[in-house]
């Protein structure tokens, strides 16, 4: 009998998202919590997002999928361009719930959190870090991860959003 782990993922949504688009393809969120649950025995999958109001649907299905989110306030730069920086809140959530998971999943390709894979690699509390997409994952981040570092450039056939076909004399 496979014994039941209790890993927790902490994700970054936008370079999951941005990182998943460069490749041509858009994440399904529902396939995608099932990937964590049964692939890493993920129990608890935080997403970190920026909060805008204009995403509820967003945030609703993400809710429905079994994510927990956490919303970061957004501030706009020079040029107006939305930043919700989220690294800093992923980082101390990680740390936060340390004691809670077995083994932590970092979802993103972002050099930022080279520091977090590092010190739970050498706590023997790093599962994997799973990035978006391999050219664009830091270098410094796959150091970090060692051979811990899983992509999703060739999990498109099984996590892609396809969209439902519309048969004609039935409801959208």
């Amino acid at each position: 009998m496979l014994r039941r782990r209790n890993n927790y993922a902490f994700i970054d949504s936008q370079n999951l998202h941005l990182g998943v688009r460069k490749l041509g393809w858009l994440l399904d969120y529902r396939k995608f919590r099932i990937y964590l649950k049964e692939k890493y025995g993920v129990t608890r999958a935080y997403v970190f997002i920026g909060f805008l109001a204009s995403n509820h649907g967003l945030y609703e299905r993400l809710r429905e999928a079994g994510f927990i989110i956490i919303f970061k306030p957004i501030t706009r730069d020079t040029e107006g361009m939305i930043k919700g920086n989220v690294d800093g809140d992923l980082i101390l959530n990680a740390m936060i719930e340390y004691e809670h998971y077995e083994k932590a999943v970092i979802v993103s390709g972002d050099g930022d959190f080279y520091s977090l894979a590092a010190h739970l690699r050498q706590k023997e509390k790093l599962e994997v870090v799973v990035s978006p997409n391999r050219k664009y994952c830091s270098r410094l981040l796959r150091q970090a991860a060692g051979g811990k570092i899983h992509f999703l450039d060739d999990m498109r056939h099984a996590l892609a959003y396809q969209m439902k076909k519309h048969h004609p004399g039935t409801e959208p």
